[in-house]
């Protein structure tokens, strides 16, 4: 009788853990294999305009339907991925007075919470809490985003090579480069202080 008293107990705690894990949401990996994912920068001046991307993405997501306002993770962005069409222009940009990347590999923005959610379907829109560090600087930011959730979706983008869930973030949002330190003595006729970012980001949460 104890024996199954004890045998019980342990799928009480078990269902118990799963319970735990589920109320946790669900992890998602931006890392993406396919190499699409993308953050598009934007600087428009009035005597020259210039625009580039990285893609260089990673770090994980963890999302909840349910609960999307508990919504954290980390996106990270490798900033010797970032290019300019011109090849001077690049090698400017990766340098010590613009992004540095030689000590500045990454840039970061850790999301906190999701407030002023909306929900149509699928689809979650709001605005994202959190910190953003770009070359050493870290600043509190709030920046609306659109989530869509895509359950049981990864199989139709990996054409059935692997199943799970997607998880696909959009947004755009300025920042000053020199409140971050990019060049700030630079003149603003040439090179806009205002950075328009443009994320277009996949995350996959595979099932085991």
């Amino acid at each position: 009788m104890k024996t199954v008293k004890s045998a019980w107990r342990s799928v009480g705690w078990a269902v118990l853990l799963a319970c735990s894990a589920a109320a946790e949401g669900t992890k998602f990996d931006f890392k993406d294999p396919k190499g699409v994912n993308t953050v598009s920068f934007s600087l428009d001046a009035p005597l020259e305009a210039i625009s580039g991307s990285a893609n260089g993405i990673s770090g994980e997501v963890v999302f909840d339907p349910t609960k999307p306002e508990a919504t954290k993770g980390k996106i990270i962005v490798a900033t010797a991925s970032m290019h300019v069409p011109n090849p001077t222009m690049k090698e400017h940009m990766h340098a010590k007075d613009w992004m540095d990347v030689a000590t500045h590999a990454d840039l970061t923005f850790e999301a906190e919470s999701l407030s002023d959610v909306q929900k149509s379907g699928d689809v979650f829109t709001g605005k994202v809490q959190g910190k953003m560090t770009l070359k050493g600087v870290t600043k509190e930011v709030s920046v609306p985003v659109k989530i869509t959730y895509l359950k049981d979706k990864l199989g139709a983008r990996t054409n059935g090579r692997m199943q799970g869930d997607l998880l696909v973030l959009r947004a755009q949002f300025t920042i000053k480069r020199g409140d971050y330190g990019i060049n700030p003595g630079a003149p603003t006729d040439k090179v806009s202080d205002e950075v328009e970012l443009t994320l277009s980001l996949a995350g996959s949460a595979p099932k085991r």
